[in-house]
Order: structure tokens, then sequence, then C-alpha cells
């Protein structure tokens, strides 16, 4: 299955969104585009090729272009934007300059109509500048108007060519042949022409201006990307194009240079800079064994680190692709704007001609003047800009706040379904706490079944702690193959205190539950008390009360078991999260409901939730009672944000109406969730929804102007206050109002870059 980018540079409004989407779901069944307007992109997915593609884009009057490189693709889109800018600019500037002087020429008492052979001179001159002038301003709208015609389509150049053509040769109709028309009509719209081309060049190039703050984020991140590195080599240290790096190359990191390539620390100490990344402001310190992640600074230490993923795959790289594809994506809501977009134009251009008709057969005099100012009114008011930047604006700048904020969101969609969150559901371990377990206390039980295998090593150890050290080894050994949080608290300790580990003979997972497994000859079974109940090993009431009482101090107790028998309790301390009590108060003050799903026992849960002030705690379930607990807070209405970091909360994330991922958990969890939370911080979640509503917010003050827009603007626009007013909308207002709401949108999509969270 392909999955690439086109660039398509002259996309420009919501028609040409609908068309180029129609016709990829025409092509073939396997075969999707989403277009993004904001950005210029298309994003094809499915069994096609990229010349295929292409040719299909062609066939609806645009070109386009494969993204191979998205800093390449990203530093191309700017010099562009800016070669445009400075050619809009240039372009309102001639179209202005001739329409101001004409326009004043005729609200000052100028003359505008022809009723003479030297008006006819006069006014032929003027028109054959105005061409010129049409030609160099507006080349582009009819240009993509003819592109349009040969693709049997209509976009929004359409209707800007239209217009000002309409009004150009009716004008010059006049000039030419002046008897043909009743006196009263042979009036002259040079002006409107280019005023009007003027005025819409202006927005477009504040527009452009505007809409290029929209795309700061992802800028930023991409420019995180190093070009060169530093790479030890058989001939001492060379600096090479990051392109020829290669799976286990040596890179010197020098203090202030930037990670190129993700990779593992060899040898060193320093601190690393991960703001841009995690959003976390304070330095992580790095030495051997640690990972390094491109894009991040490092401080004023020294290292040498492996190369362990290419540049397409670095965690930055993913970030960047997650980020943009998001960008790209559409909500529900805006999928109502394809379907208008889709009709839109030959609907307007429907609208023009019979108005205009209205208003030569059945309007006062001059009839003939009226219906051309209606029909060049409403086909420059009605151009679908703004529609069509509505929702992919707001999306964009949303998506890149977001990233700023540590937070990466997978679709458009997910926004607005967050913004509708009325329960969060939050994981422990990881989650509300640290994720980073200690071991704490080991209570012996019975070390009579142990194999004594460690009594001679040193005579001067007592037998409880050589039963201790034997007990941690053998089960640390065993925790190796899980994938629990709390596996990594015993193989550090174990590590910690210089125990050599093994491979055990066999193992098993108990998913929610714990593991057993072979290792030293004995059976080992090392979970919580409903794995000891699965496996009929039984508890004495000194077991309960040991437990009990870890439990209450917020400690989780581990059950071990060798040969069926239990001979001991670990005790495994989790510290909560110092912003987790602060974000839950801000979850409660904004209405939300607060709950807590744990594999853990009770007591530990109560013990976490009575300090961070979660009311609602459910414990002791297993991934399908998660996603079953999910299931029925929906069926009882609610809107459910899980948040979680392990296997066991992938099934959860899938099924709760929006998933949060911690980006410090597995992949498999961030795969299954629709926010990836790059910041441990648990208050990242509040400004997550926040965002989410402000985005919302925000998406519909722009749907509702659009649409405001053109439903009031088209009526005026064909005369419907004529009658109480007895004025027609200039096609000059109509101009600038078109060009005007564009710039109101993009502004408007800007105020999330700023939103208070």
């Amino acid at each position: 299955m392909a999955n690439f980018n086109l660039y398509v540079p002259k996309m420009g409004c919501a028609s040409c969104v609908a068309k180029i989407e129609k016709a990829f779901g025409q092509s073939a069944q396997s075969v999707s585009a989403t277009v993004n307007l904001a950005d210029k992109l298309v994003l094809v997915s499915g069994d096609i090729a990229t010349d295929t593609a292409i040719e299909i884009i062609k066939s609806v009057g645009f070109d386009g272009e494969l993204v191979i490189d998205a800093k390449v693709a990203a530093e191309q889109k700017a010099a562009d934007e800016a070669k445009e800018y400075r050619l809009r600019m240039i372009q309102a500037a001639v179209g202005l300059g001739l329409g101001v002087p004409l326009m004043l020429w005729g609200l000052l008492g100028g003359e505008m109509m022809v009723n003479n052979q030297t008006q006819q001179w006069a006014w032929g001159a003027v028109g054959a500048i105005t061409l010129l002038v049409m030609l160099l301003t507006g080349r582009h709208f009819y240009q993509g108007m003819w592109r349009a015609i040969k693709a049997k389509s209509a976009n929004m150049d359409t209707l800007i060519a239209l217009g000002t053509s309409a009004a150009w040769i009716y004008s010059m109709m006049v000039v030419v042949a002046p008897q043909w028309f009743p006196a009263d009509t042979r009036h002259v719209y040079f002006e409107a022409s280019v005023m009007i081309l003027g005025l819409i060049n202006l927005g477009h190039a504040l527009e452009l201006r505007a809409r290029g703050k929209t795309s700061e984020a992802v800028q930023a991140l991409l420019g995180l990307q190093a070009s060169t590195a530093i790479r030890i080599s058989d001939n001492g240290d060379e600096e090479v194009a990051i392109e020829q790096l290669k799976l286990g190359d040596r890179l010197r990191l020098r203090p202030g240079d930037r990670v190129a390539l993700d990779g593992e620390v060899e040898s060193g100490q320093t601190l690393i800079n991960e703001s841009m990344l995690t959003g976390e402001p304070v330095p992580v310190a790095k030495a051997q064994g640690d990972k390094v992640n491109a894009g991040t600074v490092n401080a004023n230490g020294s290292l040498i680190y492996k190369v362990t993923a290419k540049a397409t795959d670095t965690k930055l790289a993913k970030i960047i692709e997650l980020v943009q594809q998001a960008q790209i994506s559409k909500m529900p809501i805006g999928r109502l704007t394809d379907k208008i977009s889709a009709y839109f134009v030959p609907v307007v251009v429907m609208i023009a001609i019979i108005s205009s008709l209205v208003w030569y057969n059945f309007g006062p005099e001059p009839a003939l003047s009226h219906a051309l100012v209606v029909l060049t009114s409403v086909l420059i008011i009605a151009c679908p800009c703004a529609l069509g930047l509505a929702t992919p604006m707001s999306i964009m700048v949303s998506v890149g706040r977001a990233a700023q904020l540590g937070v990466l969101v997978r679709n458009g969609e997910a926004l607005q379904t967050a913004s509708k969150v009325t329960t969060v559901v939050l994981d422990k371990t990881g989650t509300v706490t640290q994720g980073a377990p200690e071991l704490t206390d080991i209570l012996m039980l019975d070390d009579s079944v142990l194999n004594d295998s460690l009594s001679n090593e040193s005579a001067s150890v007592g037998r409880n702690q050589l039963a201790k050290n034997q007990l941690l080894k053998n089960v640390a050994s065993l925790e190796q193959h899980s994938e629990h949080p709390l596996a990594s608290a015993i193989i550090t300790k174990a590590q910690t205190d210089g125990l050599m580990l093994m491979e055990p003979e066999h193992f098993t997972n108990y998913q929610g539950m714990g593991i057993s497994g072979q290792v030293n000859g004995q059976q080992y079974s090392v979970g919580n008390l409903s794995l000891m109940q699965q496996l009929h090993i039984g508890e004495s009431a000194d077991c309960e009360k040991l437990s009990a009482e870890l439990a209450s101090q917020a400690k989780t107790p581990i059950f071990v078991a060798v040969d069926k028998q239990l001979v001991a309790i670990m005790a495994i301390a989790d510290p909560i999260k110092t912003d987790a009590a602060e974000a839950i108060r801000a979850m409660k003050a904004k209405g939300l409901k607060v709950v807590m799903l744990t594999g853990d026992n009770p007591i530990t849960a109560n013990a976490v939730a009575a300090k961070v002030g979660i009311d609602t705690v459910v414990a002791n379930v297993l991934p399908e009672q998660k996603q079953a607990k999910v299931l029925e807070l929906q069926q009882a209405g609610e809107v459910v944000a899980m948040v979680g970091d392990g296997i066991n909360d992938a099934p959860a994330l899938v099924s709760a109406d929006v998933g949060f991922a911690m980006g410090s958990g597995t992949d498999i969890a961030i795969e299954s969730a629709d926010f990836t939370l790059l910041s441990p911080r648990l208050m990242v979640i509040n400004d997550s929804l926040a965002l989410a509503k402000a985005s919302m917010s925000n998406i519909k003050q722009n749907l509702f102007g659009a649409f405001i827009y053109n439903s009031l603007g088209i009526p005026v626009a064909a005369g419907l206050l004529f009658p109480f007013t007895g004025m027609l909308l200039s096609p000059v207002v109509a101009g600038a109002a078109m060009a005007l709401s564009s710039l109101t949108v993009v502004t408007n999509a800007n105020r999330l870059r700023r939103v208070k969270l």
C-alpha cells in the first residue's frame, strides 16, 4: 500500500479540494486522497503509483509533484510562498494603481459614459491599458479557469475570471459600438475589473503572510533536524551529511551540537535539552546505555553514540509525519463543507445568470447596466475561499500548538471528539504515578523450599539475606521477559545488588495478573492475588495482613510462589507524579469525572487515589475488564477519554472515544491512541482538552462567518436590498469583501496559537 504526499501549489478553494478528492475516489476503491488546502498538500493512500496519482490530479486541472523530503518540501513551500507574496503585492499595487484613479474620477464627477467619438477614443485607450493590467495582475485566475474548463469543472478562478471579464467585455462593447446600447446604459466599468483584481491579490498576499504562521510548529520541528554529523572513522573525525550515515555508525556529540540521529550512548556524560520534543524545560542526564533522540541539543558535555535509526525512522521524523498527517486530516464538521463545495461554483454561476436575466427583463432602467453589475457582483462575492479554509486552518494551528505543548494529535476527528469529553479514565502505573517503580521490601514467608545456592558464597551473610538474594536473582531472571513496568523495578534492584541474571527455562505470561516460569530448576509464579488464586496457591493470615499493610502505604505487593508454595511478598512503590493532584483538581474544576482503572489491588489503588483526589477507583482489573469499564461508561452516556501507557491499556485506548497514550509507554499503546503525550506531566491532558474545546469553538466561528458571508453576500449582490435602499452592491465592494472574508478566517485561526490554556 502506497502512502505519499503530493505538493499542488495551484489549489485555491474548497471546490478544488472537492474535485481532487472526488477524482481519486472515482479512480479505484482502494485509493483515497486527503487534501490539506492550507499547506497545498494531497496525502494519497492505497494501491497506486505516484505517476498515476499525478495524472489524476492533472485530469482535474492541477499540477502536482511528489514530496520526497519533508524538510526540503517545507523549504520549497516557504520559498514559493515568499515569491508568491511578492508577486501578489506587485499585482495588487499595479491593479489598485490604475483602479483607484479611475474610481476617483467617477466619484469626483468625471464622465464615465460614452456618448461621443472623443469619449470613445479616450475610453478605448483606457480599455486597452486595463486589459494589459488585467493580464498582468489576473493571469493566474484566467489560467486557472482555463485549466478548470479543460477538466470540465469549475473553481474559484472561474468566478473571478468570469466576473472581471464580464465587466471589461461589457465596457469595451460600449466603447466600440455605443449605438447598440440605450443612452443611459453606456457606462464603462473598467475600474471595477482592475480594482477587483487588485483587492483580491492584496487579500491573497495578506492571507499568505498570515497562513505562513500556521505552519510554524512543523517548521520548528523540521528545523530541529541536523544536516551534518561528526562521524568517527578509521581516519579520525569527519563531518558528513546525514544522508551518508548508516546504522551502527559512531558519532561524536560536541558541546552545543544537535543530536543528528537517534542513537545509544557508548561513552561520555552530558545533559541533553529535550524540550522541543517533550515540552519539558529541564535537561536530561545521559550516560552509557542511554538513548538520545535526533533534534535534541547537547549542553556542555561530550558523548560518543551509535546510530540506531535512519533519518526517516527517528522519533523526530515520526513526530513530524504524525503532525503533518493530522494537519491534513478532516473533522466530521468539515465534511459538510466538502459536500457543499462540490456543487457551490456551478450553483453560483447559475444564480448569477438568473439574477442578471431577472434584472435585465424586469428591473428598472438602465436595466442592462444593472444586470451587468449584479452578474459581476454575485460571481465575485461568492468565491468559496473562506469556506474552504475555515476548518483546515484551525486544524493546522491546533495540531501545531499541541506539538509545541508536547502532544501529538493523530487526526482532526480526535480534536473534535476530545472537545466533548465528560469522563477521564486514568491508568495508575506510569500515568498517575511516575512509572519508575522501586523495589522497597522483600518479606520472606518461607525459605525452606529454596535451593540454597548462595550458601557457600559468604559465611558472613545471614540465611535470611541469602534467601532474599537468591529469590531476587531468580525472580529478576524471570522478569526479564515481562513488559510490565513493575518488572523493571525488580530487575534494576537485582542489577544494583550485583546479582548475575540467568535465562529461564520457560516463561508464561498471564495478562493482567503476572508471570510464571522455571528458573534454576524450580517453578516460580510471580504476580498479584488473582494469579495465586488461579494457580490454586494458598495464602496465610500473616500474608493477608502484610499485603494489606503494604497496600495502605501505596506499595504494591507482589506475591512469589515457588513450586506452588507461597514464599515471599515483594513490595514495590511507584512515586506519584508531582503535578498529578493539581491536574486532577483542574479536571474536576472543568466538570469532568475522573476514574482510575488499575490492575493493582484495591488498597494500594485507593491509597494512591486518596493522595491525588480521585474519588472513583476500579482495581484488580484485567485488560479486557478495563475495556469493559470504558464501554460501560459510554453506555451510560459518558464521552470517555482513556489515558494509559502499557500494552494492557491498548484495548481500552481503542474503545474509548479518545485515547491518550503516555509517550514514555509502549509503541502498541501509542499506536492505539488518538493523542500521544511526549511530556510526562499529567497537566498536559488538561491543556489538550482545553485546546480541543478552543479549536472547535474557533472552527465554528470560521464556518459561521463563512456561511453567513456567502448566505448574505449572494442575495445582497443579487440586488435583494435594492427595493429598500435603491442601491446595488458595487463589484469593487464585492471583491474587497471576498478578500476580507478569507483573511478573517486565517487571522481567526491564528488566534489559537495564543489561546490561554
